[in-house]
């Protein structure tokens, strides 16, 4: 009987020592949950911001070995950049032209009609720079890539997940009807994506001037005491018929 009671009053010591050590575990667990869930932001704007910043904008112009020159479409795409780069370009425009590869002569005569295209839509000959590139895949066609910097809005990255969304000891938090962590970030990033003037997301435009003519035309129509709305002939055209009343 003696003798037992040590060893079992030790092993009792150990079993205690164990839960006391998985209860301070846990406890650290919940600790570094409950900091990292102050430092997050519930609101989806705040946890996902949009950010404005300069990115490059840029097109890719396909070229074969037997034909050197743009066609059709890819015209259009090049008159397209220089017409976008007019607008919103923070710098001078990118060449990448591949150099000692089989499409390497057409790929240089498109260059040059490119920058005869381009200077007739507004871009200036030191708005245009040449980069010539080996490619290091040889089983990949090389492409002529134009681009230049410009000011764009983004948001994200999406699709992170750092967190249960149902019941788990992971997540105490899942019936307090909080948002998950990705929760509006395709939002933001839709929003980012169609924003015309990145501008916009800081502060309102300035107003346009005034359209004179018209203004004038409806003071005119003022005084005489006549309506100053607009009258549409083609509003009567888009009526249903009344046949078969």
């Amino acid at each position: 009987m003696t003798s037992t009671r040590p060893v079992e009053r030790h092993r009792t010591l150990r079993v205690v020592g164990v839960l006391v050590g998985v209860a301070v575990a846990l406890g650290a667990c919940t600790h570094d949950r409950e900091v990292v869930m102050a430092t997050g932001p519930d609101d989806y704007r705040l946890r996902h911001p949009i950010a404005v910043e300069e990115a490059n904008h840029s097109i890719v112009i396909f070229v074969g070995q037997a034909r050197g020159g743009l066609s059709a479409s890819q015209r259009a795409d090049v008159i397209g950049l220089a017409r976008a780069w007019r607008r919103e370009s923070t710098g001078a425009v990118v060449a990448d032209v591949p150099v000692d590869t089989a499409n390497a002569r057409a790929a240089a005569a498109t260059f040059r009609e490119i920058q005869g295209v381009l200077a007739a839509g507004g871009v200036p000959p030191h708005g245009i720079r040449l980069h010539n590139y080996r490619p290091d895949d040889p089983r990949i066609l090389p492409t002529i890539r134009l681009s230049y910097p410009t000011i764009t809005a983004v948001a994200g990255p999406c699709g992170l997940w750092p967190e249960d969304l149902g019941p788990s000891i992971m997540n105490p938090d899942y019936n307090q009807n909080r948002s998950y962590h990705n929760f509006g970030c395709a939002t933001q990033r839709n929003l980012a994506a169609m924003v015309d003037n990145p501008a916009d997301l800081e502060q309102p435009r300035s107003e346009m001037p005034a359209d004179t003519p018209r203004r004038t035309a409806a003071f005119a129509r003022y005084r005489k005491g006549e309506a100053t709305t607009t009258t549409y002939p083609e509003a009567e055209k888009a009526k249903l018929s009344d046949t078969g009343k």
